[in-house]
Protein backbone atom coordinates (compact mmCIF):
# COMPACT_ATOMS: atom_id res chain seq x y z
CA UNK A 1 0.00 0.00 0.00
CA UNK A 2 1.22 3.57 -0.60
CA UNK A 3 2.06 6.26 2.03
CA UNK A 4 -0.74 8.93 2.25
CA UNK A 5 0.74 12.24 1.89
CA UNK A 6 -0.18 14.82 4.72
CA UNK A 7 0.24 18.31 5.15
CA UNK A 8 -0.01 20.72 8.20
CA UNK A 9 -1.73 24.12 8.01
CA UNK A 10 -1.21 26.34 10.96
CA UNK A 11 2.05 24.86 12.93
CA UNK A 12 1.22 27.01 16.06
CA UNK A 13 0.16 25.20 19.77
CA UNK A 14 -1.54 22.56 18.25
CA UNK A 15 -0.14 22.25 14.69
CA UNK A 16 3.50 21.48 15.68
CA UNK A 17 2.22 17.88 17.75
CA UNK A 18 0.13 17.49 14.89
CA UNK A 19 3.01 17.86 12.34
CA UNK A 20 5.23 15.55 14.83
CA UNK A 21 2.86 12.86 15.17
CA UNK A 22 2.27 12.66 11.13
CA UNK A 23 6.39 12.51 11.10
CA UNK A 24 5.93 9.65 13.71
CA UNK A 25 3.83 8.03 11.79
CA UNK A 26 6.50 7.32 8.68
CA UNK A 27 5.30 3.74 7.95
CA UNK A 28 2.05 4.97 6.75
CA UNK A 29 2.62 8.99 6.19
CA UNK A 30 4.81 10.67 4.09
CA UNK A 31 4.61 14.57 6.01
CA UNK A 32 4.90 16.72 2.43
CA UNK A 33 5.41 20.05 4.24
CA UNK A 34 3.90 22.73 6.89
CA UNK A 35 2.56 26.11 6.51
CA UNK A 36 2.00 29.16 8.66
CA UNK A 37 1.62 32.73 7.85
CA UNK A 38 4.34 33.82 10.64
CA UNK A 39 7.27 32.61 8.86
CA UNK A 40 9.56 32.16 12.25
CA UNK A 41 7.48 29.10 12.27
CA UNK A 42 9.79 27.26 9.84
CA UNK A 43 11.92 26.55 12.21
CA UNK A 44 9.33 23.83 13.07
CA UNK A 45 9.55 22.56 9.98
CA UNK A 46 13.29 22.22 9.92
CA UNK A 47 13.71 20.37 12.81
CA UNK A 48 11.15 17.86 10.78
CA UNK A 49 13.07 18.17 7.90
CA UNK A 50 10.60 18.81 5.63
CA UNK A 51 8.94 21.46 3.69
CA UNK A 52 7.77 24.98 4.89
CA UNK A 53 5.54 27.69 3.43
CA UNK A 54 3.53 30.46 4.50
CA UNK A 55 0.65 29.56 1.42
CA UNK A 56 -1.61 26.54 2.16
CA UNK A 57 -2.72 26.82 -0.74
CA UNK A 58 1.03 25.39 -2.13
CA UNK A 59 0.38 22.53 -0.32
CA UNK A 60 -3.06 21.33 -2.02
CA UNK A 61 -2.07 19.60 -5.40
CA UNK A 62 0.72 17.42 -3.21
CA UNK A 63 -1.15 16.07 -0.92
CA UNK A 64 -4.11 13.57 0.16
CA UNK A 65 -5.17 14.80 3.66
CA UNK A 66 -4.22 17.64 5.65
CA UNK A 67 -4.84 18.65 9.78
CA UNK A 68 -6.43 22.28 10.31
CA UNK A 69 -4.88 23.94 13.13
CA UNK A 70 -5.45 27.54 12.71
CA UNK A 71 -7.34 30.30 14.33
CA UNK A 72 -11.63 29.23 15.04
CA UNK A 73 -12.06 32.01 12.81
CA UNK A 74 -10.24 30.83 9.75
CA UNK A 75 -11.80 27.20 10.18
CA UNK A 76 -14.64 27.72 7.69
CA UNK A 77 -12.59 29.46 4.68
CA UNK A 78 -9.29 27.28 5.32
CA UNK A 79 -11.36 23.74 5.24
CA UNK A 80 -13.62 24.92 2.08
CA UNK A 81 -10.37 25.60 -0.11
CA UNK A 82 -8.85 22.59 0.99
CA UNK A 83 -12.28 20.34 0.41
CA UNK A 84 -12.95 22.05 -2.87
CA UNK A 85 -9.66 20.21 -3.91
CA UNK A 86 -11.07 16.95 -2.97
CA UNK A 87 -8.82 16.53 0.41
CA UNK A 88 -9.25 14.57 3.11
CA UNK A 89 -9.65 17.23 6.50
CA UNK A 90 -8.93 16.89 10.02
CA UNK A 91 -9.99 20.04 11.43
CA UNK A 92 -9.10 21.65 15.47
CA UNK A 93 -12.30 21.72 17.60
CA UNK A 94 -14.90 23.95 17.06
CA UNK A 95 -15.64 23.25 13.46
CA UNK A 96 -16.21 26.62 12.89
CA UNK A 97 -17.51 29.68 14.51
CA UNK A 98 -21.17 29.26 13.59
CA UNK A 99 -23.88 26.50 12.43
CA UNK A 100 -23.85 28.33 9.36
CA UNK A 101 -20.08 27.86 8.30
CA UNK A 102 -19.99 23.95 10.08
CA UNK A 103 -22.99 23.29 7.61
CA UNK A 104 -21.49 24.87 4.58
CA UNK A 105 -18.29 22.50 4.99
CA UNK A 106 -19.81 19.64 6.10
CA UNK A 107 -22.05 19.79 2.92
CA UNK A 108 -18.89 19.76 0.78
CA UNK A 109 -17.03 16.89 2.20
CA UNK A 110 -20.34 15.04 1.77
CA UNK A 111 -20.74 15.73 -1.82
CA UNK A 112 -17.01 15.32 -2.79
CA UNK A 113 -17.22 11.78 -0.82
CA UNK A 114 -14.72 13.17 1.34
CA UNK A 115 -13.81 12.56 5.35
CA UNK A 116 -13.87 15.32 7.33
CA UNK A 117 -13.17 14.55 10.65
CA UNK A 118 -13.43 17.62 14.20
CA UNK A 119 -10.74 17.39 16.43
CA UNK A 120 -12.69 16.59 19.65
CA UNK A 121 -9.49 15.04 21.12
CA UNK A 122 -10.56 13.75 24.23
CA UNK A 123 -12.76 11.10 23.02
CA UNK A 124 -10.17 9.35 22.15
CA UNK A 125 -8.70 9.42 26.02
CA UNK A 126 -7.57 6.50 27.33
CA UNK A 127 -9.24 7.33 30.43
CA UNK A 128 -12.43 8.48 28.96
CA UNK A 129 -12.51 5.47 26.85
CA UNK A 130 -12.49 3.31 29.44
CA UNK A 131 -15.03 4.74 32.00
CA UNK A 132 -17.23 5.06 28.83
CA UNK A 133 -17.79 1.43 28.78
CA UNK A 134 -19.34 1.66 32.57
CA UNK A 135 -21.36 4.61 32.23
CA UNK A 136 -24.91 3.34 32.75
CA UNK A 137 -28.10 5.93 32.76
CA UNK A 138 -25.83 9.18 34.49
CA UNK A 139 -27.77 11.46 36.45
CA UNK A 140 -25.75 14.04 37.80
CA UNK A 141 -22.54 15.28 36.06
CA UNK A 142 -20.05 17.69 37.01
CA UNK A 143 -16.88 19.02 34.86
CA UNK A 144 -13.82 21.60 35.48
CA UNK A 145 -11.59 22.47 32.94
CA UNK A 146 -9.67 24.76 34.29
CA UNK A 147 -6.03 26.55 33.64
CA UNK A 148 -3.82 29.85 33.78
CA UNK A 149 -4.16 32.65 30.75
CA UNK A 150 -1.47 31.67 28.09
CA UNK A 151 -2.77 34.53 25.48
CA UNK A 152 -2.75 31.86 23.03
CA UNK A 153 -6.17 32.22 21.82
CA UNK A 154 -7.38 35.36 21.14
CA UNK A 155 -10.47 35.03 18.37
CA UNK A 156 -12.94 33.14 21.05
CA UNK A 157 -13.69 32.47 24.79
CA UNK A 158 -13.69 29.28 27.06
CA UNK A 159 -16.53 28.19 25.32
CA UNK A 160 -15.38 27.45 22.12
CA UNK A 161 -12.18 27.11 23.27
CA UNK A 162 -12.80 24.58 26.63
CA UNK A 163 -16.04 24.06 27.05
CA UNK A 164 -16.48 22.46 23.96
CA UNK A 165 -14.90 19.36 24.54
CA UNK A 166 -17.17 18.57 27.77
CA UNK A 167 -20.26 19.14 25.70
CA UNK A 168 -18.87 16.56 22.84
CA UNK A 169 -18.14 14.38 25.83
CA UNK A 170 -21.79 15.01 27.51
CA UNK A 171 -23.99 14.55 24.41
CA UNK A 172 -22.23 11.35 23.97
CA UNK A 173 -22.39 9.82 27.15
CA UNK A 174 -26.33 11.09 28.32
CA UNK A 175 -27.06 10.75 24.41
CA UNK A 176 -30.49 12.84 25.18
CA UNK A 177 -31.70 16.25 24.11
CA UNK A 178 -30.99 19.25 25.91
CA UNK A 179 -34.08 20.38 26.81
CA UNK A 180 -32.53 23.49 29.12
CA UNK A 181 -29.22 25.47 29.51
CA UNK A 182 -28.50 28.67 31.76
CA UNK A 183 -25.06 29.96 31.77
CA UNK A 184 -23.23 32.75 33.43
CA UNK A 185 -19.58 34.01 31.99
CA UNK A 186 -17.00 36.96 33.24
CA UNK A 187 -14.24 38.51 30.91
CA UNK A 188 -11.47 39.56 33.08
CA UNK A 189 -8.20 39.71 30.53
CA UNK A 190 -9.93 39.42 27.01
CA UNK A 191 -13.67 40.69 25.15
CA UNK A 192 -14.56 37.43 25.64
CA UNK A 193 -15.84 35.18 28.33
CA UNK A 194 -12.44 34.01 29.98
CA UNK A 195 -15.05 31.94 32.68
CA UNK A 196 -17.80 30.28 32.08
CA UNK A 197 -19.90 28.16 33.96
CA UNK A 198 -23.25 26.47 32.44
CA UNK A 199 -25.90 23.89 33.74
CA UNK A 200 -27.88 21.65 31.16
CA UNK A 201 -30.90 19.76 31.74
CA UNK A 202 -31.23 16.52 29.77
CA UNK A 203 -34.60 14.95 28.82
CA UNK A 204 -34.12 11.80 31.13
CA UNK A 205 -33.33 14.31 33.79
CA UNK A 206 -29.92 14.01 33.99
CA UNK A 207 -28.14 17.23 35.41
CA UNK A 208 -25.05 18.57 34.19
CA UNK A 209 -22.65 21.38 35.84
CA UNK A 210 -19.68 22.61 33.57
CA UNK A 211 -17.31 24.93 34.61
CA UNK A 212 -14.50 26.22 31.76
CA UNK A 213 -11.78 28.83 32.74
CA UNK A 214 -8.09 30.23 32.06
CA UNK A 215 -7.62 32.20 34.83
CA UNK A 216 -7.24 29.65 37.31
CA UNK A 217 -3.27 29.07 38.18
CA UNK A 218 -3.31 25.14 38.40
CA UNK A 219 -4.43 22.87 35.33
CA UNK A 220 -7.27 20.29 36.16
CA UNK A 221 -9.15 18.80 33.80
CA UNK A 222 -11.82 16.53 35.80
CA UNK A 223 -15.21 14.47 34.83
CA UNK A 224 -16.94 13.15 37.94
CA UNK A 225 -20.21 11.03 36.92
CA UNK A 226 -22.77 9.88 39.07
CA UNK A 227 -25.66 6.83 38.32
CA UNK A 228 -27.78 5.49 40.29
CA UNK A 229 -25.07 2.28 41.26
CA UNK A 230 -22.05 4.17 41.36
CA UNK A 231 -19.55 7.64 41.54
CA UNK A 232 -17.21 7.61 38.56
CA UNK A 233 -14.39 10.01 39.11
CA UNK A 234 -11.76 10.81 35.50
CA UNK A 235 -8.84 12.88 35.50
CA UNK A 236 -8.34 13.63 32.04
CA UNK A 237 -4.68 15.10 32.27
CA UNK A 238 -3.26 11.92 34.35
CA UNK A 239 -6.30 9.46 32.29
CA UNK A 240 -6.99 8.13 36.02
CA UNK A 241 -10.12 7.33 37.29
CA UNK A 242 -11.70 5.71 40.30
CA UNK A 243 -15.17 4.27 40.74
CA UNK A 244 -16.50 4.28 44.07
CA UNK A 245 -19.89 2.04 44.62
CA UNK A 246 -21.99 1.12 47.61
CA UNK A 247 -21.45 -2.06 49.30
CA UNK A 248 -23.88 -3.56 51.79
CA UNK A 249 -23.64 -0.24 54.37
CA UNK A 250 -20.40 0.70 53.18
CA UNK A 251 -18.81 2.78 49.91
CA UNK A 252 -16.08 0.84 48.11
CA UNK A 253 -13.23 2.23 46.13
CA UNK A 254 -11.24 0.92 43.41
CA UNK A 255 -8.87 2.04 40.77
CA UNK A 256 -9.60 1.51 37.50
CA UNK A 257 -7.05 0.04 35.22
CA UNK A 258 -6.38 2.34 32.53
CA UNK A 259 -3.39 1.87 29.63
CA UNK A 260 -2.33 5.32 29.27
CA UNK A 261 -1.69 6.15 25.59
CA UNK A 262 -1.38 10.21 23.54
CA UNK A 263 -4.87 11.10 23.07
CA UNK A 264 -3.90 13.34 19.63
CA UNK A 265 -1.57 10.48 18.15
CA UNK A 266 -4.87 8.04 18.75
CA UNK A 267 -7.36 10.48 17.26
CA UNK A 268 -4.13 11.34 14.33
CA UNK A 269 -3.78 7.25 13.93
CA UNK A 270 -7.85 6.92 13.56
CA UNK A 271 -7.80 9.39 10.86
CA UNK A 272 -5.50 7.94 8.96
CA UNK A 273 -6.64 4.59 9.37
CA UNK A 274 -10.06 6.09 7.92
CA UNK A 275 -9.00 7.68 4.83
CA UNK A 276 -6.46 4.28 4.22
CA UNK A 277 -9.92 1.91 4.53
CA UNK A 278 -11.90 4.55 3.04
CA UNK A 279 -14.08 5.19 5.69
CA UNK A 280 -16.84 7.15 7.12
CA UNK A 281 -16.23 9.11 3.05
CA UNK A 282 -18.94 11.56 2.50
CA UNK A 283 -20.37 11.36 6.34
CA UNK A 284 -21.09 14.46 8.11
CA UNK A 285 -19.48 14.58 11.54
CA UNK A 286 -22.59 15.49 13.12
CA UNK A 287 -21.38 14.90 16.93
CA UNK A 288 -18.83 18.10 16.13
CA UNK A 289 -22.16 19.95 14.93
CA UNK A 290 -24.45 19.59 18.05
CA UNK A 291 -21.66 20.06 19.97
CA UNK A 292 -21.05 23.80 18.32
CA UNK A 293 -25.07 24.36 18.90
CA UNK A 294 -24.95 23.47 21.99
CA UNK A 295 -22.07 26.28 22.93
CA UNK A 296 -23.83 28.58 20.54
CA UNK A 297 -26.58 28.09 22.64
CA UNK A 298 -24.87 28.61 25.96
CA UNK A 299 -23.32 31.54 24.40
CA UNK A 300 -26.65 32.74 24.02
CA UNK A 301 -27.49 32.44 27.99
CA UNK A 302 -24.71 34.03 28.93
CA UNK A 303 -25.64 37.27 26.71
CA UNK A 304 -29.14 36.95 28.13
CA UNK A 305 -27.41 36.92 31.62
CA UNK A 306 -25.40 39.69 31.49
CA UNK A 307 -28.65 41.37 30.08
CA UNK A 308 -30.57 40.70 33.37
CA UNK A 309 -27.67 41.65 35.46
CA UNK A 310 -27.15 45.02 33.94
CA UNK A 311 -31.48 45.52 33.90
CA UNK A 312 -31.27 44.44 37.99
CA UNK A 313 -28.26 46.78 38.39
CA UNK A 314 -30.27 49.64 36.64
CA UNK A 315 -33.30 49.42 38.56
CA UNK A 316 -30.85 49.23 41.98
Amino acid sequence: MSKLRAGVIGVGHLGKFHARIYKELSESIDLIGVCDTDPSKEEIAKNLNVPFTTDYRTLLDKVDLVSICVPTSHHHPVAKVVLEHNIHCLIEKPIAMNLEEADEVLEIAKNNNLLLQVGHVERYNSGFQKIAKIIKNPRFIEVHRLGPFNGRITDCGVVLDLMIHDLDILLGLVNMKVLRSEAVGISVLTKFEDLANARLKFENGCIADITASRLTPETQRKIRIFQPDAYISLDYADQAAKIFKKSFISISKKEIAIEKGESLKKEIQDFVNQVQRKENFGTPDIAAREALALALQILNNIKESETENKEFLMKK
